[in-house]
């Protein structure tokens, strides 16, 4: 990946727009471009173009469409983006992390019919850019938090391996069918042993796969991709006709740009697509606002990732609409435009107008090009994907979420990429309730010499006041917690040391108390006060009051047995009741 420019010292943080700048910011940028800042966007939009190009025909083929279509969807969301997006700098196209996606949504439902998956994948395009729009003017940006490290690494690892073993059979130059990675694996296994290798093929796409890697690893400012693609095509085209008979090849592009075309599918379509499009639109979203959030605080600007949902909608729909497929930001040819001078989203336009005159000129400079190049670029894009010093430090540090990150990745690669993704993201808001129903609690005790109140199980040495547990719960205190709650409050005084007469909640981690946990503190303070035990609470948050006020609660459970801070608990409790303090060498009861 080329490394991006370091950040321009000239730009300052500018304030938000408003208006009509704020949902069309590229009126704004075309009012601000100078002669100078317009000639490195024309020079940044030529060297995107030659990225651009290679790499939308390549993940149009790891969909299953004609390459064309790639090249499409470059087009349309490229310009859509430049109007209506909010980040100064960020390019948009098909994407690695979406291809396996958008082929499990859509061949199922193709039956092999390829004007039919295109049709399909556009209507996935369009749902999903919808869902987006939708999600944005709802200020749903947040949804995109369910996506977590774990989830997003197991599904790119999931995804890398499903995209490489499905270009395999293209870079050793024939085709397999199979609905899954277990079919397309064992297919392709098959294919060697029948040996349906074509040496050609294989040699030009092990050619291009290594001078791809070679200059990601010792030359990234080297458009590897565009060498090994312009390389392969002239190597084919300098062969003998008998030597190339058995390659396949992209040939001709048809000639011309994309026209506005409605795609004709069925209600029943729509229905069987939408969960594919509601996956789509998640992790299109959550691969763009990571990237559009890292470009923001470089060039030190605000992006308002509602208004980035949205312009990623309406570029999905375009690209739905003009016979392209779903998008998503890139991770590899946004760092290629800034690098080569980009200031603005006029880059994109530049790169979208030299795609269309590539369609309108020269449509046959592809003819020669082998589909075994485009999966060595599908290849490396995949490996580019995979995580591994992530998963070895979830592995040590966090082994639950190491867990949840394995079972998204065998999700995606056994059960396919949309039942991967549901399951772990299940598996994240489980995990997230399990943490929330069963949280650390404490009882509290003085350590001489340290200032506070501390948790007596880490620190053995704490000693406790006489007659006075302090109880620390550490989570909002709901329906699933509630029981919880009351029995280990009981058990803390059970267990207490001397008969116990006031029980103090450190309430300062509560950040909620619904209806159900209130009923349950009532039924609590009804207890202990039975038992002849006063029940407080200290640091209670002021909304978490509000509500208890509005349940009825502050009055019942009494206004004096709410204290502003710990030591102001123990104060009271000391003044009220007397304690023998033989036990105490310093004989302070609390540290200030």
């Amino acid at each position: 990946m080329v490394m991006p420019a370091p950040p321009d010292p000239s730009l300052g943080r500018t304030a938000a727009p408003t208006g009509l700048a704020a949902w069309l910011p590229g009126l704004e940028v075309l009012r601000r471009c100078t002669p100078a800042s317009l000639a490195r966007d024309v020079l940044a939009g030529l060297v995107l173009t030659a990225m651009l190009v290679p790499a939308g025909m390549g993940y149009a083929q790891a969909v299953g469409l004609p390459p064309i279509h790639g090249l499409y969807a470059s087009i349309a969301p490229l310009v859509a983006y430049a109007l209506f997006g909010p980040s100064r700098i960020l390019v948009l196209g098909p994407d690695s992390a979406l291809a396996a996606l958008i082929a499990a949504s859509v061949l199922p439902l193709a039956a092999g019919d390829a004007g039919r998956m295109a049709g399909l994948a556009a209507t996935l395009a369009i749902l999903s850019g919808l869902l987006c729009i939708a999600a944005g003017w709802a200020r749903f940006g947040f949804i995109t938090d369910l996506m977590s490290k774990p989830v997003r690494f197991g599904y790119l690892n999931g995804i890398a391996l499903t995209m490489l073993v499905g270009q395999l059979p293209a870079l050793f130059g024939f085709p397999v069918h199979g609905h899954s990675l277990a079919e397309e694996a064992l297919a392709f296994a098959e294919g060697l042993a029948a040996g349906a290798m074509q040496p050609v093929a294989l040699a030009i796409g092990v050619g291009c796969l290594a001078v791809i890697v070679a200059c990601r690893r010792w030359a990234p400012r080297v458009p590897g991709v565009l060498i090994a693609v312009v390389g392969a095509t002239v190597a084919v085209s300098l062969l003998e006709p008998a030597a190339r008979s058995g390659l396949t090849l992209v040939g001709p592009l048809p000639q011309g740009l994309p026209g506005l075309h409605v795609p004709a599918v069925s209600l029943a379509d729509i229905q069987a697509l939408l969960p594919g499009a509601v996956a789509v639109a998640l992790v299109s979203f959550a691969d763009m606002s990571v990237l559009s959030r890292a470009y923001a605080l470089r060039s030190r600007q605000e992006v308002d990732q509602d208004r980035e949902l949205v312009a990623l909608g309406i570029a999905n729909v375009t690209s739905g609409l003009f016979q392209g497929f779903s998008v998503s930001s890139s991770a590899s040819r946004t760092p290629v435009a800034e690098a080569a001078g980009a200031r603005s989203q006029l880059t994109g336009v530049v790169g979208a107008c030299g795609i269309a005159g590539l369609l309108i000129a020269g449509p046959g400079l592809v003819a020669h090009l082998p589909v075994a190049a485009l999966g060595a670029v599908v290849i490396a894009a995949s490996a580019a994907l995979v995580e591994v010093r992530s998963l070895l430090r979830l592995y040590r540090l966090r082994p639950g979420e190491f867990a949840q990150s394995i079972v998204c990745f065998l999700g995606v690669a056994l059960l396919g990429v949309m039942p991967g993704i549901f399951i772990a993201v299940t598996l994240a808001l489980l995990g997230f309730i399990w943490r929330a129903w069963r949280p650390y609690d404490a009882v509290l005790g003085r350590i001489d010499g340290v200032k506070g109140y501390h948790d007596i199980s880490r620190h053995p040495e704490a000693r406790r006041i006489p007659g006075l547990v302090l109880f620390r719960w550490d989570a909002p205190l709901f329906f699933a917690n509630a029981a919880v709650f009351h029995e280990h409050v009981l058990r803390a005084v059970g267990a207490a040391p001397t008969p116990t007469k006031w029980v103090v909640v450190a309430a300062e981690p509560v950040t909620d108390v619904d209806m159900t946990a209130a009923d349950a503190l009532l039924e609590l303070d009804q207890r202990l006060h039975a038992a002849g035990v006063e029940l407080c609470f200290a640091e209670m948050k002021g909304p978490v009051k509000d509500r208890l006020k509005r349940y009825g609660l502050f009055t019942q459970l009494g206004q004096d047995n709410f204290f502003p801070t710990l030591g102001q608990a123990v104060d009271r409790y000391l003044e009220t009741h007397p304690v023998d303090w033989t036990d105490w060498e310093d004989r302070q009861p609390h540290a200030g």
